[in-house]
C-alpha cells in the first residue's frame, strides 16, 4: 500500500499550479470595476465556486487584460461549468504568456489543452499539445510536471490507442513521480489508473484493490475536485464494463450527489450518461431517456466520447421500447460522432427482420483487435442471439463459450447471468430443452438479484420455450405471464407482443383465453380529414397521414402504449397507467403544435382518455370501458385532450379544466369529463 503524503496545507511542497497562481498580483485588490471583478473571481476560484469564478473572471477579461494566473483560473472555471471553447481559449492565452519564462507552468497548460482537445475528439490537435508538453519538459530536471505528463500519456494509451501494457507503464511512472514529490492528487489518480488498467487486463482482484485505495482518498475529501471527479467517473465506467452493476449504481448515486454539491456542469453530463445506463438496467426507461437527452445537451460541445455514448444509450432505450425509428436515428447520430453503436445497431437489424445484416454487423464489431475482454462481453450476447436467429449454431456456440470464459475470469453476477443465458439459448437451439431450462432458470435469478428486470424477463421468455420443449405447458405459461407483466410495465413493446402471442397460442383452447384487466384507453382521430383530402389532394394526404402515423406511433411506443388498432386516421391504444396515457396525449398535442409552428401545418387531432376494467381477448379489448373511451374521443374538439374525471383522480401533475357532465351515445349514465391543458 502506498504511503500517502500529508495534506498540501501541511506540506512544504507546493503543487506547481498553486505556485503559478500564488503570484504577487493575486494579493492585490484594486478599487476599479475590473479589479473588483478580478478579486471576486480569485476568491470564488479559491472556494471552488466555479460558476461565480467563471462569470467574474470572464467579465474582468472583457474590461481589460487578464494576468496569466487569472487566465488559468478562468480556464479551469470555464471547464467546470461546461464552457469548453472558452476554457481552451483562456488556457491557450495563458500558455502563450508562460511559454518563454515559465516552461514548466506552460507544460502543465499544454497537458490541460491536450486533454481538452482529446475530449472534443480532435485527436491530432490533442496529440500536438502533448508533444509540446514533452518538448518543454525535455531539458528540465525531474519534476512533478513530468508526472502529470505521464498521467495524460496513460489516458491516451488506454482510452485512445487501447494499448493497455503501455498505459500501465505510464501509470506506474506517474505514481513514482507523484510519490517522490508528495502530490496526493496525482498519486490517487495514478493508483486508480493502474487499477482500472489491471481490471481490463483480467487481474480483477489486484486492480480493484488499487482502485479502492484511491477511492478512500476521494471519499474522505483529501483530494481536489478534479482528482475526485476522475476517480468517481472512472470507477463507474470500470464497474459497468465488468458487469458490476450494484457497485456502479452506488457510485453513480454518490457521483450525482457530489456533482450537485459542487454545482458544476461538465462532469454532471458525463455522470449523467452513466446514470442513464443504470436507470435503464433498473427498468426506469423514461427517466433514463430524460437523463440521456440532458447529457447530449450538456456534452455536445464538451466531450465527444461521452456525447456519443449518450446518443448510443438513447438509441438502446428506444430499441428496447420497440421504437425502431427512434433507435435508428439515435444510432445514426452516434456514428456521425465517430462511435459504432454496437451491439445496438446489430440488434436493430435483427428487430427489423434482417438477421443476415445483423450477423455481418456483429461479427465486424467483434473483429476489432483493440477490444479487451469486458468490451467483448458487451457484444457476445448479441452474437449468440443473432447467430441462433440466422441458423449459425457454430457461431452461437463459439460466442457462448468465450462469454463463459470471460464471466469466470471476472466473476460478477451480471456477466455470470449473461453467460448462463447464452448457454441456455445455445443448448435450447441444439434441442436439449431440459438442460437449457437449468441454465435459463439460473440466468433469470441472477438477473433478478442484480436488479435488471428487462434482462430477467428476456431470460424467462426463453425459459418458457424450454419448458414448452419439455412438455410442461403450465410452467411455460407461468414464465410467459411473468415476462409479459414486466414487459408491459417497462413498455417493451416488441417483447410484449412476442410474449402475448405465445400466451395466446398456449391458451387457444382453454378457459383462460379471456382475461379481465384494468387499462387506460386512448382513442385519437384527425379532425376534418375529409375536407383535408379535398383541399390538398390524395397524394399529399397520403404523405401527411404517413407522417402522422409515424409520429404518433413513435410517441405511443416511447410512453409504453400498446397499439390495439389503427383504423382510418385514428389510433386505439391501451396504457398500463393513467399517468403514461396522459403523458403520451400531451406529447402528441405538443409535437403537432411544434410542427405547426416550424413547418406551417400539422393536422388537428382529438384525443379521448378513459381508464376502465375490460376483457382482454387475444390482442384486443372488449367491454363498456372501451366504448366509453371511444365516445369521449368523439366528443373532443380538434387539439383537445378530453378525459373522464375518474381517469385523472390519482393524477395530480396535470392542469385541467373544471369538470362537466356529458351524455355518451350507447351509455345510460352521464360521464364527468375534463379538458387536459396540454399547453400549461
Amino acid at each position: 500500500m502506498a504511503e500517502w503524503p500529508r495534506k498540501p496545507t501541511d506540506s512544504p511542497l507546493v503543487h506547481p499550479r498553486e505556485a503559478a497562481l500564488d503570484s504577487p498580483e493575486d494579493r492585490l485588490a484594486g478599487t476599479s470595476p475590473e479589479d473588483q471583478q478580478r478579486s471576486r473571481g480569485r476568491d470564488a476560484h479559491a472556494r471552488y465556486a466555479w460558476r461565480e469564478a467563471y462569470e467574474a473572471l470572464r467579465d474582468a477579461g472583457t474590461m481589460g487584460r487578464l494576468e496569466p494566473s487569472d487566465l488559468e483560473r478562468l480556464g479551469e472555471a470555464a471547464w467546470w461549468t461546461g464552457h469548453l471553447a472558452e476554457s481552451i481559449g483562456a488556457r491557450e492565452q495563458a500558455y502563450a504568456a508562460r511559454v518563454i519564462d515559465a516552461p514548466r507552468a506552460a507544460a502543465l497548460l499544454a497537458i490541460e489543452l491536450a486533454r481538452n482537445y482529446y475530449s472534443k475528439g480532435d485527436v491530432s490537435v490533442g496529440g500536438a499539445w502533448l508533444v509540446r508538453a514533452e518538448r518543454l519538459l525535455r531539458d528540465q530536471s525531474p519534476c512533478l510536471e513530468e508526472g502529470y505528463l505521464a498521467r495524460m500519456q496513460t489516458v491516451v494509451a488506454f482510452e485512445v490507442r487501447h494499448d493497455n501494457r503501455a498505459a500501465l507503464e505510464y501509470a506506474r511512472r506517474a505514481l513514482d513521480l507523484a510519490t517522490t514529490f508528495g502530490d496526493r492528487d496525482l498519486m490517487a489518480i495514478a493508483l486508480h489508473d493502474q487499477g482500472r488498467i489491471m481490471v481490463s487486463l483480467g487481474d480483477v482482484a489486484a486492480g480493484h484493490a488499487l482502485m479502492d485505495e484511491a477511492t478512500v482518498a476521494a471519499l474522505s475529501g483529501e483530494l481536489n475536485p478534479f482528482a475526485t471527479a476522475v476517480i468517481y467517473c472512472n470507477t463507474i465506467d470500470t464497474c459497468v464494463s465488468v458487469g458490476d452493476y450494484v457497485r456502479a449504481r452506488e457510485w453513480t448515486e454518490g457521483a450525482k450527489r457530489w456533482c450537485e454539491r459542487q454545482a458544476i456542469a461538465g462532469f454532471p453530463g458525463m455522470c449523467r450518461v452513466h446514470r442513464a445506463g443504470i436507470l435503464r438496467l433498473r427498468g426506469a426507461w423514461i427517466e433514463a431517456a430524460d437523463e440521456a437527452k440532458r447529457a447530449t445537451e450538456e456534452l455536445r460541445e464538451f466531450n465527444a466520447r461521452y456525447y456519443a455514448a449518450a446518443l448510443e444509450e438513447l438509441g438502446t432505450i428506444r430499441l428496447r421500447e420497440g421504437d425502431l425509428m427512434g433507435a435508428a436515428e439515435a444510432f445514426r447520430q452516434t456514428r456521425e460522432v465517430g462511435r459504432e453503436p454496437e451491439p445496438g445497431q446489430s440488434l436493430l437489424y435483427l428487430a427489423e427482420g434482417k438477421p443476415g445484416a445483423a450477423l455481418t454487423a456483429i461479427r465486424r464489431a467483434l473483429d476489432d483487435p483493440a477490444l479487451d475482454p469486458p468490451h467483448r462481453a458487451r457484444l457476445l450476447p448479441a452474437w449468440v442471439e443473432i447467430a441462433v436467429a440466422a441458423d449459425d449454431l457454430t457461431g452461437a456456440v463459439t460466442a457462448a463459450e468465450e462469454l463463459g470464459t470471460i464471466a469466470r475470469a471476472y466473476g460478477t453476477a451480471a456477466l455470470e447471468a449473461s453467460a448462463a443465458q447464452a448457454r441456455g439459448v445455445v443448448t435450447l437451439a441444439r434441442g436439449d430443452a431440459q438442460a437449457a431450462a437449468v441454465e435459463l432458470r439460473r440466468a433469470a435469478h441472477l438477473w433478478q438479484d442484480a436488479n435488471c428486470p428487462y434482462e430477467a424477463a428476456r431470460a424467462r421468455l426463453t425459459l418458457a420455450s424450454a419448458y414448452e420443449g419439455t412438455g410442461d405447458a403450465e410452467a411455460s405459461c407461468l414464465e410467459l405471464e411473468t415476462a409479459r407483466s414486466v414487459f408491459e410495465r417497462l413498455g417493451a413493446q416488441l417483447d410484449l407482443r412476442r410474449a402475448r402471442a405465445r400466451l395466446d397460442s398456449l391458451r387457444a383452447n382453454s378457459a383462460t383465453a379471456l382475461e379481465r384487466v384494468t387499462r387506460t384507453f386512448m382513442f385519437t382521430d384527425i379532425v376534418g380529414s375529409t375536407g383535408l383530402i379535398e383541399a390538398i389532394g390524395d397524394e399529399a394526404w397520403t404523405d401527411l397521414r404517413a407522417w402522422h402515423d409515424r409520429t404518433l406511433r413513435s410517441l405511443i411506443t416511447r410512453h409504453g402504449g400498446e397499439e390495439v388498432d389503427h383504423a382510418g386516421d385514428g389510433f386505439f391504444v391501451a396504457f398500463a397507467t393513467p399517468d403514461s396515457a396522459v403523458a403520451c396525449a400531451v406529447a402528441i398535442q405538443r409535437t403537432l403544435a411544434e410542427h405547426r409552428r416550424s413547418h406551417g401545418f400539422a393536422p388537428k387531432v382529438r384525443i379521448g382518455l378513459h381508464a376502465a376494467l375490460a376483457t382482454r381477448r387475444g390482442e384486443g379489448f372488449e367491454g363498456k370501458g372501451v366504448h366509453a373511451a371511444a365516445r369521449i374521443a368523439a366528443v373532443a374538439a380538434g387539439d383537445e385532450i378530453l378525459a373522464s374525471v375518474s381517469t385523472l383522480s390519482d393524477t395530480t401533475a396535470v392542469s385541467r379544466s373544471a369538470a362537466r357532465s356529458i351524455r355518451l351515445a350507447g351509455l345510460n349514465e352521464p360521464v364527468e369529463v375534463v379538458t387536459v391543458d396540454w399547453r400549461a
